[in-house]
Formats: C-alpha cells, structure tokens, sequence
C-alpha cells in the first residue's frame, strides 16, 4: 500500500512551472510554434506575411500619431486645421487615383506567372506604374485647375494647401501600384515600410529642421513637405523593386494589355473608393449635425477601435494574390482550406484585441480629456459591425481576385446607401449614437452581402462559423 501510494505521489509530483525552460518542454513547444511560421505550407506563408504587415501598420500608427501631435503644437491650430482638410483629401482622392492598378496587381502578377505570359508581366509590371503615373499626373491637374477656378471662395492658403496636395497625387498613385506589385512577390517590407514607416519618420524629421531652424511651419511648408517626402521615399521604393525584380523575372520583350488592365482594375477602384467613403461617412454626416465636441468624442471612440482594423488589413493585403494563384492553378480544397484559415486569423485576433480595448477603454479615452469617457459605450456599438466584418475574413479580396468585381463594387455601394441613409436618419434623433449605430449596421449588411455572393456566386463559405462541403 505505501508503494502504491509513493508511485502515486512520484507520479503527481508538483512540477516547477520553470522546469518548462530548461527541460525538453521548451524546445518542443519552441519547434512547434516555429513551424506555425516557418514550415512553408501556405498557412505560414498567409501567418508570416500578415504578421509582418500587421507590425508595420502598428509601428506606422505610432509614428503617425506622434507626427500629428507634433504638426499640431508646431503649426497651432488653425494652420493645422487647413493641412489636415488637405491630405484628408489627399487620402480620399489619392486612394483610387491609380484606378485600383495596385489591387489588380495581385491578379494579374499570379495569373501571368501561372500561365507563363512572361511578355504580359514584363508589360505590367512596368506599364502599370507609368500608367498610373499618367492618370493620376491628369487627375491631378484638371482638381488642380478647379481649385484655382474656385480660389477666393476657398481662401487663398487653403487653396495653394490643396494645389500642392494634388501635386502629390502622382506618386502617391505610384507607391500604391508599386506596394501592390511588391506584396504580389510577397515582399510585404518593401510594400508597406516606405509609405507607413519612412515617410512618417522623414516628414517628421524635416518639420523639426523647420520649426528649429525658425522658418515658415504652416499648413503650406507642410504640404509641400509632405509631397517632397513622398515622392523621395517613393522613388527609393522604386530602385529597390526594380533590382528585386530583375532577379526573379528575365529579360525579355514585353506586351502590354492596358484595355483588360483597367477593365479589370476600375470595378476594384470602384470597391475601394466605395470603402473610403462607407468609412468617413459617419464622421462626415455627423459634423453636419453635431457640435464640435460631440463629434470629437465619437471620433475619439472610433479611431481607438480602429487599431482592430489592422489586423483585418494586414491579412488582406497579403493573401490576396495567393487567391488567385491557388485559383489559376484548379486547387479548389486548398483553396477552401487556404481560405478557411485566414478567415480564422483574422477573425479570432480581432476578438481578442476588441475584448482588450473595451476593458481598457475608459482609461484609453480618458487620455483625449475627461470629458471623452462618455462616449465609451460608444465602442459597443462599433465593435459590433467590426466583429462583423472579421468574422468573413478578406472575403471582398476573394471575390475580387475570382471575377466577381463588379458584384463587390455593388454591395460596397449598397453598404454606403445603407449608412448614409440611416446616418440622415439616426444622427438628427440620436446624435452620436445614432451615427454609431449606423455605422455598425452598414458594416454587418455588408459582411451578410459578402457571405451571400460568395457563397452564391462562387460556393464558398465566407464565415467564421461552419464549414464548406469541399473540405
């Protein structure tokens, strides 16, 4: 019996927790959780890449909150007030100046390869950004041209703020095709650190020479700033894609496609300039209805949930060309087994994070003022459409990279009557709230319209729960 009972005790023995460091524990659990990243699958591959572009966008969200603290104090307020008006528009207009080329990068780089049109690639990969270039560069002047037309209603710095915007809309449409065609090769650094890191840290490095060195900071010195360290920064980027590109394409003759480039790149603009405009239309509506500070405090709430967002947005931009070449190649299960798993690592991430900015986000509003803490129910509401829209993965990135573009552009412009709508009705009743329960709607109508297309469409299922028959 006391044998019995001393294997017993031998066998229950309490374990130190830190025997985990220094016994076998540690390099097993260290070789499984290095191969979640490093075994070559395509589920390492999506995990690697997101991961990557998740950190930047995080390191970049820091960087362009410092920035703006720093362009506040150094050009007051009101100058501050006409820069941010001007590269909010910028943002807005930039975004699909290069009439989605960047996107559509991810179809036609995987396709080209697939199929062996080399000429085509060679095409593309150096047409697209002159064509991007010259789209933008009209784009620009003829914006340019109807600001000045409308100069002395708009006020005379306002409008050289925004004139000198529009003359950073050719690179800024550049950079967007060149990160497209850098994340195609999976080369996220290269894609996303030019835009998000570099031109954060120059822009702010040179506005401090400036306000050191006593000269001009206003919303003018800033812009112009701010243009020259975009195209520096987008010039850099284009040397080193073109050296990465010359060691895994071949010289050769090329072929160019434009008329099937933009009939397949203007639906993805569409979609993605629906998208800016379903994400500022809360704010937008809102300024219309709203005093100032109650507007702050519901911008306050929603830009501190944003950081959720990122996760969304890092699995997206990285997956997309693996959709299509998965696609190409006639792999349906793993395709549904590709898509599957980065449904999952953006869904179950972003729970995870929403869950910690909600039980953190008194404190985290409370860092705007004391008065910002009575919108955190706001955060509730909004996280619910954010769920939403994690819980079907990067499903717009399916259907577009599988044809279904024009369906995609439709649901986003359904999703921005949506909200607009419920914003003209919710906002004058309820205020703040209703703007947020707006928002969230528009964003859960949304995913319920991408689930039903792509599972209609296409025989998919897009969601987080339940499982497709081709697995």
């Amino acid at each position: 019996m006391a044998s019995i009972g001393s294997e017993h005790a031998s066998r229950w023995r309490w374990r130190s927790p830190w025997r985990f460091l220094w016994g076998a524990e540690f390099p097993a659990a260290y070789a499984r959780g290095l191969a979640l990243f490093t075994d070559g699958s395509d589920f390492s591959m999506a995990r690697r890449l997101a991961g990557a572009a998740f950190a930047i966008r995080m390191v970049g969200a820091v960087l362009a909150y410092v920035s703006q603290v720093a362009l506040a104090r150094w050009l007051g307020g009101f100058e501050f007030g006409i820069y941010v008006y001007a590269w909010t528009w910028l943002l807005l207009v930039g975004g699909v100046a290069d009439l989605g080329l960047g996107s559509a990068s991810q179809r036609f780089i995987p396709e080209y390869t697939e199929q062996k049109e080399f000429a085509l690639l060679r095409g593309y990969l150096g047409g697209s950004r002159w064509l991007a270039l010259g789209i933008a560069t009209v784009g620009a002047m003829a914006v340019a041209g109807g600001i000045m037309m409308f100069a002395p209603e708009i006020g005379a710095a306002s409008a050289l703020t925004l004139c000198l915007a529009c003359a950073a809309m050719p690179p800024f449409a550049v950079s967007l095709v060149q990160s497209g065609i850098a994340r195609s090769y999976n080369w996220v650094n290269l894609g996303l650190t030019p835009a998000f890191v570099l031109r954060q840290v120059m822009l702010l490095g040179l506005m401090g020479i400036i306000y050191e060195a006593g000269l001009p900071t206003n919303a003018v010195t800033t812009m112009l700033v701010t243009g020259v360290t975009l195209g520096i920064v987008t010039l850099g980027q284009l040397v080193i894609l073109n050296r990465r590109l010359r060691a895994v394409v071949a010289r050769g003759p090329a072929a160019y496609d434009v008329g099937n480039w933009l009939k397949t790149s203007t639906p993805i603009s569409l979609v993605e300039g629906f998208y800016f405009l379903l994400t500022y239309c809360d704010v937008i509506v809102l300024t219309q209805f709203c005093p100032p500070d109650q507007v702050a405090i519901y911008y306050a709430a929603a830009k501190t949930l944003a950081l959720v967002a990122f996760i969304y947005f890092a699995v997206s931009q990285t997956v997309a060309h693996k959709f299509s070449e998965l696609h190409l190649a006639g792999d349906r299960k793993r395709l549904v087994e590709f898509l599957a798993h980065v449904i999952r690592l953006t869904f179950w991430p972003s729970l995870i994070m929403i869950l910690a900015i909600l039980a953190l986000g008194e404190p985290l509003l409370r860092m705007f003022g004391s008065n910002f803490t009575s919108g955190y129910y706001l955060m509730f509401i909004i996280a619910v459409g954010l769920l939403a829209r994690a819980a079907i993965g990067p499903a717009e990135r399916l259907l577009n990279m599988l044809g279904e573009r024009r369906a995609c552009a439709q649901i986003y412009a359904g999703s921005f009557a949506i909200n607009l709508v419920l914003c003209l009705v919710l906002i004058p009743r309820f205020g703040i709230t209703g703007a947020a329960i707006a928002s969230a709607t528009a964003l859960v109508f949304e995913s319920i319209f991408l689930f039903v297309v792509a599972k209609a469409r296409l025989g998919f299922h897009c969601l987080i729960f339940g499982r497709s028959r081709d697995c």
